[in-house]
């Protein structure tokens, strides 16, 4: 039997296309049927090599997006003396991942010295650098000046000295 040609009526042509076509495949699928499962486990593999590919460049990529944006934000945080050396300390891991101890906490009780007492900013010796920030933007020049004398003759946290320098400059 010859290849399907136009010349053949269309009862012929639909014999063809409905039996002998199905049949003539059902016979050749014993043949073909393992080229096929070969076929589609290579591409299974492909695919799950590709995703794995994908997968460990985006959390790269990821860790290195995250860590810019921690520094940038560390930074920020920096500047506006959100965070900076004048904080308390985070306790430190152990080798063995035990918390390191911390330090034994300051006795409570009122933390203000007399001469911070005629500071225009309540309770100063108490705050923490990035609560007095905040504060010193709405303080006129003078008592600007008596905060600097104040931080530079007690405490001399950089991050509020620099905040009244920047705040002298505007």
């Amino acid at each position: 039997m010859g290849p399907v040609s136009d010349d053949k009526n269309p009862i012929e042509h639909a014999v063809e296309l409905a039996v002998l076509a199905p049949i003539g495949f059902a016979l050749e699928a014993k043949k073909l049927l393992p080229t096929f499962v070969e076929r589609g486990r290579q591409q299974v593999n492909m695919a799950k090599v590709v995703g794995q590919f994908a997968v460990a460049h985006g959390q790269t990529t990821g860790k290195k997006k995250l860590s810019k944006a921690q520094a940038q934000a560390a930074s920020i945080l920096a500047e506006f003396g959100l965070a900076g050396t004048d904080e308390e300390p985070v306790a430190a891991a152990e080798p063995n991942g035990a918390a390191a101890p911390s330090p034994a906490p300051a006795p409570a009780g009122p933390r203000s010295s007399a001469a911070a007492a005629d500071l225009p900013i309540a309770d100063y010796d108490s705050l923490a650098a990035s609560q007095v920030i905040p504060r010193l933007a709405g303080l006129s020049a003078e008592e600007l000046a008596a905060v600097e004398a104040y931080e530079v003759s007690h405490r001399g946290r950089k991050t509020i000295l620099g905040k009244i320098t920047q705040l002298g400059a505007e």
